[in-house]
């Protein structure tokens, strides 16, 4: 299952060098977590996950095989970009083919690094990149609404509900607000994800800062976290040119020396690839045995035939059961026998809804 985060930012920002570090990084830990690159701005990186590796030791698995989440370098935005300046089109089309949006933002003082518009402003920043998917979602719902209004006319009822959902975000981008903010109830992202509309996609901001401000943020970023807590995003704070040479380090010793020296706990990678994941809804489960701990991605939600699916088409078809053990039960009983010693493994039907750090056995027929 292939999520995607498009990366995306004014020129300047320090977008690419967090999406080459994010590669590096992955490139260099490939022995252990595998890593590729589909086109040269695309690549897939591992999703940290210490259960993983518990899971591992307590199983004597002899591989280790991480859930992974796809980022795309998008080329960088200019005003205008939704009347085609720039790369404005190419960059809208990026956009729409992301899952969810990883907007990183100017956080720090350089006078050896310009700014595109000629001021360190990281508000006034996602405000240009913000108005520029509104401005191109206006357009696409107003002549869409156009069409689905004479065929509502004439009775079709599919353009009458696909109108129940586009007249609210009409109403919400003529006011300024992303498509995101409108309430349809319970099912609204089900409801809007086949309009493919670029402000309904999730955001997570990223504050680039001076090194100085990697592990507190700083006046730029507390704006940033407090914009995100209004309208419901996320706010990670890093320092891309502290990733840049973390990942330029080989050995996790050095790395975790050098992380230790700026009183660090953890990259800020890692915080951004678990932030993108959250953010999509996504949650793991495990498949743990001698021969290797696997990680799988599923949404939210899912049920055990469907989370099945993901490992095989064939083990959703012929779907029986699920043995299911907790990951606190598998690390408390010391594995999988102690789990069925202690009498706490579950066996799970078709409507078992799939919890993050489960650890499933499926049972199928085909």
């Amino acid at each position: 299952m292939g999520f995607n985060c498009g990366i995306v930012g004014l020129p300047n920002v320090g977008k690419s060098t967090l999406f080459n570090a994010l590669t590096a990084t992955a490139a260099a830990e490939a022995a252990n977590y595998p890593f590729c690159t589909i086109e040269p701005n695309v690549g897939r990186v591992a999703v940290p996950d210490p259960r993983l590796e518990r899971c591992a030791e307590l199983a004597k698995s002899a591989k280790i095989i991480p859930t992974q989440l796809g980022f795309v370098d998008i080329a960088g935005l200019v005003r205008g970009a939704s009347r085609g300046e720039g790369l404005g089109n190419q960059f809208l089309g990026h956009i729409r083919e992301v899952d969810a949006i990883v907007h990183v933002l100017r956080c720090f003082e350089d006078g050896n690094v310009t700014h595109v518009e000629g001021r360190i402003d990281p508000i006034g920043d996602a405000e240009v990149v913000e108005t520029e998917l509104l401005l191109a979602d206006l357009d696409s719902v107003e002549r869409r609404i156009a069409n689905l209004q004479k065929k509502a006319r004439g009775g079709d009822k599919e353009s009458k509900a696909a109108l129940a959902v586009l007249e609210p975000v009409l109403e919400a981008l003529r006011a300024g607000r992303a498509a995101r903010t409108v309430d349809l109830g319970p099912d609204t992202p089900a409801l809007l994800r086949p309009h493919q509309l670029l402000s309904a996609k999730p955001v997570l901001y990223v504050c680039n800062v001076e090194e100085t401000a990697a592990g507190t943020g700083n006046a730029f970023s507390e704006k940033v976290a407090a914009r995100a807590a209004a309208e419901g995003a996320r706010a990670v704070v890093i320092s891309a040119a502290i990733e840049a040479e973390v990942a330029m380090l080989e050995s996790a010793a050095d790395k975790r020396e050098f992380l230790d020296s700026l009183g660090l706990a953890e990259t800020g990678l890692a915080r951004v690839i678990r932030a993108g994941y959250d953010l999509l809804g996504l949650l793991t489960f495990f498949t743990i045995g001698p021969k290797e701990a696997h990680a799988w991605t599923i949404t939210a939600g899912t049920k055990a035939p469907q989370a099945a699916g993901t490992i095989h088409t064939d083990f959703e078809r012929g779907f029986i059961a699920a043995e299911t053990m907790a990951y606190q039960d598998f690390v408390t009983y010391g594995g999988e026998a102690g789990v069925k010693e202690a009498g706490r493994m579950r066996l799970e039907g078709r409507e078992y809804v799939v919890q993050d750090g489960d650890i499933l056995n499926f049972r199928f027929n085909v």
